[in-house]
């Protein structure tokens, strides 16, 4: 590193790197009056509505009414009843292995109603329905990893 250049690429190529092998989504570094973050966006796999191929789980899926099928067209702009998830961490449907879901496609629930859990850090946070209506999409199964931000389900 050139004392009138404190910018060192192959620190960032190196982060890049280990971003990749650990499937992280920024990391940052401070070395004395140095900075440096190197973050990616993750972008989420498009939605199927076709049957799940033998060896990659897919999302279960209602079929969407005509309004969700709009938008769905429209890459880039959430389900207005989806739920998001509000950190990274690990998302469960069912309050133990043994239980049953919580819900279903087709449960009906209320305001503050228990939809999944996500378990950050060895706590589970539950996740409650915002607004009372049908369960019309569940995007993750039980033991899924999770973005903040990722869409978990959609209360129509």
């Amino acid at each position: 590193m050139a004392k009138d250049n404190p910018f060192d690429p192959d620190l960032v190529r190196e982060l890049a790197n280990l971003i990749a092998d650990t499937n992280l989504s920024e990391i940052e570094v401070e070395k004395g009056d140095l900075r440096i973050r190197v973050a990616r966006t993750l972008q989420a796999a498009p939605m199927t509505f076709a049957a799940p191929a033998a060896a990659a789980p897919a999302p279960v899926v209602a079929p969407p009414p005509a309004a969700a099928a709009e938008a769905a067209a429209k890459p880039g702009a959430p389900h207005p009843g989806a739920v998001l998830s509000p950190m990274v961490g690990t998302a469960y449907r069912k309050p133990s292995p043994d239980a049953k879901s919580f819900v279903e496609i087709g449960s009906k629930v209320q305001a503050g109603d228990k939809v999944l859990l996500v378990e950050a850090m060895k706590t589970f946070n539950e996740i409650v329905a915002p607004r009372a209506g049908t369960v019309t999409a569940i995007y993750v199964e039980d033991g899924t990893p999770v973005e903040y931000g990722e869409p978990l389900l959609v209360i129509e």
